[in-house]
């Protein structure tokens, strides 16, 4: 017995395809719902638990718990942007946006390994420099119209 190519009309992600206005079973519409659950996760865990990400604004930076709270709400309005199809190109680039601003914290951990021995090995740290650049070509791709 084999599975069908495509969820049959009715499933869980049929209907979140139909929502985001995307055909069910594309490598897009999964990518669409992939990346919003992981930035609207991100963006309330930012809201609930910001003393985790405080420690890694760098010490140049300002206001460390508002930088927290802003790049919080920007994850979930940018995560909530990618499931409304009229948005979605807006909150792919500003998404882009984010993931550029906060780029500097990820040089920070990484040039700081030791300080953050805790959350992830120093070779974690430096693999997720370039990974940024793969995740913006994800959002870049995901967010087309």
């Amino acid at each position: 017995m084999s599975l069908p190519a495509r969820p049959p009309v009715g499933t869980a992600s049929g209907a979140v395809a139909a929502v985001i206005g995307l055909p069910d079973g594309t490598a897009q519409a999964a990518s669409v719902a992939l990346l919003a659950a992981a930035f609207v996760g991100a963006g309330v865990l930012h809201l609930v638990r910001p003393r985790l990400f405080e420690a890694i604004v760098p010490p140049s930076l300002p206001a460390p718990r508002l930088l927290v709270y802003l790049s919080g709400v920007a994850e979930i309005a940018g995560g909530l942007g990618l499931l409304v199809p009229a948005l979605r190109v807006w909150a792919g680039w500003g998404l882009v946006a984010l993931l550029v601003a906060v780029f500097p914290a990820n040089v920070y951990m990484a040039r700081q390994s030791q300080r953050f021995r805790r959350i992830a090995p120093r070779w974690a740290l430096m693999l997720r420099l370039p990974l940024q650049l793969v995740l913006i070509a994800w959002v870049l791709w995901a967010a087309r119209p």
